[in-house]
């Protein structure tokens, strides 16, 4: 028996994490061109669970866990083999595509950054944003360009844009689950007690603008990418354009959500455009 069997096995674990856990990126890669599909599920399982030690794993010491979980990932790195399942699968991406090794850096430094109580100036905020989600599109990026660098460096401000951009959504959505049951406030300056209208409008328009620089580079994305990066971007601005119709009270009362039958309309709507080519 092969070691292709692990491999496949390994490989299929990170595709059950994702398809558990988001149903939307889910829908995302497997528009995806085949070439991509086993690589970005390898990608988003291991940022998932690291994100679970953070955010789920009350009762439980995470920092250890999260320094055992890096700590296996530059074993596996090194010796090009784990008996982690998540972690194998990563790091066959992580061979295959060059990924540098700073990006996975300042992933577990953001996730670290979870585990305190943070009151986010300016700067640790875009720090944040840079490790948990703008590298993750770059990891991916790096995927799509398969050995591309001169595309790869022409699209990474926008990539980082789409991460920045889908974070940020994630942090307004969350607001009253981050604070309430983690005690974060992401957004610097913000008193969530006077979370009102200006506040809200103010950081719609960040959102706003690092969508606009994402599409740029979405258009642009090598073919077999494109659609499932399109798909994503679509979702996420309709959940973006949800949040905006609702009041300052309303998004910390009830989170807000796209449900099931939205989301195929969505992507029967992305692949029409696509098709059409309007992106």
């Amino acid at each position: 028996m092969s070691i292709a069997l692990y491999n496949d096995s390994m490989h299929e674990c990170s595709s059950l994490i994702t398809r558990r856990y988001s149903t939307s990126f889910t829908l995302g890669i497997k528009l995806l061109g085949k070439k991509y599909q086993q690589a970005i599920y390898g990608i988003y399982g291991y940022v998932r669970i690291a994100d679970e030690i953070v955010d789920s794993f009350h009762g439980y010491d995470k920092k250890i866990l999260l320094d055992e979980f890096e700590r296996d990932t530059w074993m596996a790195i090194n010796r090009g083999i784990s008996i982690n399942p998540v972690i194998h699968s990563f790091q066959q991406v992580v061979q295959t595509y060059s990924i540098d090794h700073e990006l996975i850096k300042a992933f577990i430094d953001s996730m670290r950054m979870d585990l305190e109580d943070q009151s986010y100036t300016s700067v640790l905020y875009e720090k944040y944003i840079y490790g948990s989600a703008e590298v993750v599109g770059l990891m991916c990026l790096k995927v799509f360009c398969d050995g591309d660098q001169k595309k790869f460096e022409e699209l990474t401000p926008p990539a980082k844009s789409l991460g920045a951009a889908f974070q940020k959504v994630n942090f307004l959505r969350d607001m009253k689950e981050d604070f309430y049951e983690r005690g974060r406030i992401y957004f610097p300056g913000l008193n969530i007690q006077k979370f009102d209208q200006e506040s809200k409008r103010i950081i719609e328009e960040d959102i706003q603008k690092d969508f606009d620089r994402a599409l740029e580079g979405i258009r642009k994305l090598p073919e077999g990418s494109r659609i499932g990066v399109y798909l994503a971007y679509r979702y996420y601005t309709k959940l973006f354009r949800r949040i905006k119709r609702k009041m300052p009270e309303q998004v910390m009362g009830q989170r807000v959500r796209i449900n099931n039958v939205s989301k195929i309309y969505i992507l029967a709507r992305s692949v029409a455009r696509y098709k059409l080519n309007l992106l």
